[in-house]
């Protein structure tokens, strides 16, 4: 079986240990949309240290930072309006507003994959089947 490619497996916010199994329960615009305390395909505990995830508060400012400018340049783009201060700010904000829920998902999903050095891909699990579970 061949390997699942890292950026699909980011893309649908799967384990970083073995690319099967969901990190988040619900979608992301739901009330549920919690990450799964463990893998439920391989039982990687996802929060490695107790406050682990506080980390990824930081990789959400840089995606709002990212974000907030790719609005602007849009707003500047559709409007070419270089009067208000308002209307960019307006539509920075509501579209960080809209976009949080995905900041929340996929900053775990970097902080996992890219900024933790105790996790690594295990191409062994990355099967339907898990060798020894029934």
């Amino acid at each position: 079986m061949s390997q699942t490619p890292k950026s699909w497996a980011m893309l649908k916010c799967k384990c970083p240990r073995c690319r099967r199994g969901d990190m988040f329960k619900g979608s992301p615009y739901s009330f549920s949309n919690k990450i799964n305390l463990n893998c439920p395909h391989c039982n990687l505990f996802f929060e490695i240290e107790p406050g682990y995830f506080y980390a990824a508060m930081y990789v959400s400012y840089a995606l709002n930072v990212g974000e907030a400018l790719g609005i602007a340049w849009l707003t500047y783009l559709v409007t070419h309006n270089q009067d208000s201060p308002w209307l960019y700010l307006g539509a920075i904000i509501l579209g960080c507003f809209i976009l949080a829920p995905v900041n929340f998902r996929y900053s775990r999903v970097f902080l996992l994959y890219w900024l933790s050095p105790k996790i690594h891909y295990q191409s062994y699990l990355d099967t339907d089947d898990i060798p020894g579970k029934y």
